[in-house]
């Protein structure tokens, strides 16, 4: 079992080599202009700090819209690199901010001439920048790969690091895995709180996937994954890594003697310190939420 920690890329996170996928793709095609162009993108975080150090390298305005889950150091270190941080507070029809995120950049689209939303839900770019890159950066460790989990939420990794691999390692089982309450691959809509993973409205990358398996996780079980992990290995890890290898040990007993095992990890657990990492954020936001969730269920809700 093997995970990738995409945590020690520059700004913490997998998301810069997606922010510079995105951002070098507008150029190419001459659509975005140093100075001129202002780039708009939705993100619950990593990739909005990642967009940020790229456009304040490049020369672009930036504006991040997001919501109340974002971690509070990550909207302060997009703030630092000179992004403008929109926070939606008002909920979608699935109990989550995308869709109201779409409406707000929708807005900015028609009050700002200059705006060009990147869109990582259904740009291309995503996928590629992920088959090129972290899906190569696999192939090139193992000889073979028989399992690879990793976590859905735009679906551009998911989606390129399948393509790749399938074509490196053709048995390979490709495991997506999302929190429970996300509506990516069919499941009910649901409220959520950790940050990263998971969507209220189904991207067009996820047409692109074609996971072998989906694996649903809760909230409760994604934080007792991160802080087992913390006991037994010492490193802290983000709430995406902590969702999939929940998945990993669900799926622990299909495993094959010999096997190798790949999960990503896409971020480290420093930004979760006020969240998934503190006793009593968990009380208030995963386990009466966990509450409410079986009392509805009871209910026939």
């Amino acid at each position: 079992m093997f995970l990738k920690l995409e945590g020690l890329n520059v700004t913490g996170s997998i998301k810069i080599k997606t922010a510079i996928g995105l951002v070098e793709d507008l150029e190419r095609q001459g659509i975005a202009k140093p100075n001129k162009t202002v780039i708009v993108e939705s993100s619950s975080g990593n990739l909005g700090l990642a967009l940020s150090m790229v456009c304040a390298i490049k020369g672009y305005e930036f504006i991040c819209v997001t919501d109340p889950n974002a971690n509070r150091a990550t909207i302060k270190g997009m703030e630092l690199y000179g992004a403008r941080v929109i926070v939606v507070k008002e909920r979608d029809s699935a109990g989550g901010f995308l869709e109201s995120r779409f409406k707000t950049i929708d807005h900015i689209l028609q009050s700002e001439p200059n705006a060009v939303w990147l869109n990582q839900y259904s740009n291309i770019a995503n996928k590629n920048v992920h088959a090129e890159q972290t899906a190569n950066e696999i192939a090139r460790e193992f000889d073979k790969v028989d399992w690879v989990f990793v976590g859905a939420g735009t679906t551009g990794t998911l989606a390129g690091v399948s393509e790749r691999l399938r074509q490196e390692f053709p048995k390979i089982k490709v495991i997506a895995v999302e929190p429970a309450g996300s509506v990516t691959f069919g499941g009910a809509p649901g409220k959520r709180k950790i940050p990263g993973i998971g969507t209220s409205v189904r991207p067009k990358l996820a047409d692109l996937a074609h996971p072998d398996r989906v694996v649903a996780v809760s909230e409760g079980r994604t934080v007792e994954a991160c802080l087992s992990f913390v006991r037994d290995y010492h490193l802290l890890i983000g709430g995406s890594t902590g969702t999939v290898l929940a998945a990993v040990q669900e799926l622990a007993p299909e495993f094959s003697p010999g096997e190798t095992i790949v999960a990503i990890s896409p971020d480290l657990g420093e930004k979760y310190l006020d969240t998934i990492y503190d006793p009593t954020w968990v009380e208030e936001n995963i386990t009466l939420l966990e509450v409410e969730k079986q009392a509805e269920l009871a209910m026939g809700k």
